[in-house]
């Protein structure tokens, strides 16, 4: 491994599907040796030649290390990827030659040859590889920098940025910056992480889920106020967006009630089983009745911002989800 201490080696081939992990072992590089003795190609435009005589080369002084990247190796054909298996079989003293490529077969001869001279470093996620595991990666990234943060909040940047390694390494960089040491919660990933195409509204159904009259209120001016246009615009989108939501709540409550447990729910519906666990968890705050009666107040509600009703768009949103989130009206003794 690259550890800060230990000796370099001559060569390193570092491959798999865990790219920010790549990027920090290329970054330690860079930094043991200095980013004025780093010389960096691309296989698609340099061919195995010119990347030998580049490690061989001497510097300004004789001593001095270098470091020559070589990105997107996958690229080198046979005639390509000879000379620098020629070149590992007698490596510079002077010269620490790294390459970057995915997919490389630990059987390939430049692999061979690579961890003859050096080492192959094999950066991957888990061999599931599946959108579920994303959270747990990305509580990981926090961790590496210093930071440890609650399971929610790890789901919570997954749901918002999507599964885009690299996206999701520069947001979880980007909070623990700002956090400088301090705690990161779902509040502060909602606030300064910008959601990927439509506005998910998590943070408002989970209000609802929970019966937080505040809460969802809350949510929804933060939600109304990132769409970037008109509220009226944006009003019905968001409501349909809540409709299909309670309607997957009770999907899910009917599921519990047959005694199917969330993992394998998730599986029927084809979604994602942390998704699946929270939509069980909001089902168990609602009864049948409750559910049935979101959803046909959804329906008036979006009827009513059509034209149907005399009031602001956003008086008639905010009154439905105060309907909709509360508890039922104590009865009179």
């Amino acid at each position: 491994m690259l550890g800060a201490m230990a000796e370099l080696k001559p060569a390193y081939l570092l491959t798999g599907t865990d790219r920010p992990k790549i990027v920090r072992a290329l970054r330690r590089l860079r930094d043991r040796l200095g980013d004025e003795a780093t010389e960096l190609f691309s296989a698609l435009e340099a061919g195995g030649e010119e990347v030998a005589a580049s490690c061989n080369a001497l510097g300004l002084f004789a001593s001095e290390r270098r470091l020559v990247i070589v990105e997107h190796v996958e690229a080198w054909k046979a005639a390509e990827v000879k000379p620098v298996v020629e070149y590992l079989g007698a490596p510079s003293p002077e010269t620490v030659l790294a390459l970057v490529g995915d997919p490389i077969k630990k059987d390939s001869p430049l692999a061979k040859a690579v961890a003859k001279a050096g080492e192959v470093l094999v950066y991957d996620l888990p061999k599931r590889g599946s959108r579920a595991d994303l959270p747990g990666w990305v509580g990981r990234q926090f961790a590496a920098l210093g930071l440890k943060v609650d399971p929610s909040v790890s789901k919570l940047l997954v749901e918002l940025v999507g599964d885009d390694l690299d996206e999701l390494a520069g947001e979880v960089e980007k909070l623990a910056v700002w956090a400088n040491g301090e705690p990161i919660g779902e509040h502060e990933v909602e606030l300064l992480v910008a959601p990927r195409g439509e506005i998910p509204p998590f943070a408002m159904t989970d209000a609802w889920g929970r019966r937080d009259v505040a809460g969802v209120l809350e949510a929804s001016e933060r939600l109304l106020g990132r769409t970037g246009g008109p509220a009226r615009d944006a009003l019905p989108r968001i409501v349909g967006l809540l409709t299909s939501h309670v309607a997957r709540v009770a999907e899910c409550q009917a599921l519990a009630a047959e005694g199917v447990p969330a993992r394998q729910a998730a599986e029927r519906m084809k979604r994602n089983r942390f998704y699946v666990e929270k939509l069980y968890e909001q089902a168990s705050n609602f009864t049948p009745d409750e559910l049935r009666d979101a959803i046909v107040r959804l329906s008036e509600l979006d009827l009513a911002l059509k034209g149907g009703s005399p009031l602001a768009g956003e008086l008639e949103f905010s009154r439905a989800l105060v309907e909709l989130t509360r508890g039922p009206e104590p009865a009179l003794r």
